[in-house]
């Protein structure tokens, strides 16, 4: 017994509903746990011990000690900056949109240099 053209389209019908159904899972699992590396943040006591050397390191106060803990601070803000900024452009390729309009839609400004 061959199958009516009626069942065929059901049978693919069914099969395209289940493929967007397991994408639909998958998308949301992989956009949270960028979100979560996105929002993540640099922790505070990190952010203002760092702020606080560069200050003195602008001021030309800053004591070979504390230069010497500025170093690995500096390379673990890039550390954190650059999985940023990995994240955000990973989660704009999945929405399909650029780096621009993702931080715009998430309310991240661009960083201002002086």
């Amino acid at each position: 017994m061959r199958p009516s053209e009626t069942d065929l389209e059901t049978l693919v019908n069914g099969i395209f509903l289940l493929r967007a159904r397991r994408k639909a899972l998958i998308l949301p699992s992989q956009e949270a746990s960028l979100l979560l590396q996105i929002n993540q943040g640099i922790p505070a006591d990190l952010h203002q011990r760092y702020h606080a050397l560069t200050e003195k390191r602008d001021a030309e106060t800053l004591t070979p000690a504390e230069y010497e803990e500025l170093l690995p601070l500096s390379d673990r803000m890039e550390l954190l900056t650059a999985q940023r900024a990995d994240a955000l452009v990973k989660l704009a390729t999945l929405r399909q949109v650029t780096l621009l309009q993702l931080m715009d839609d998430l309310g991240i400004q661009s960083p201002t240099y002086a």
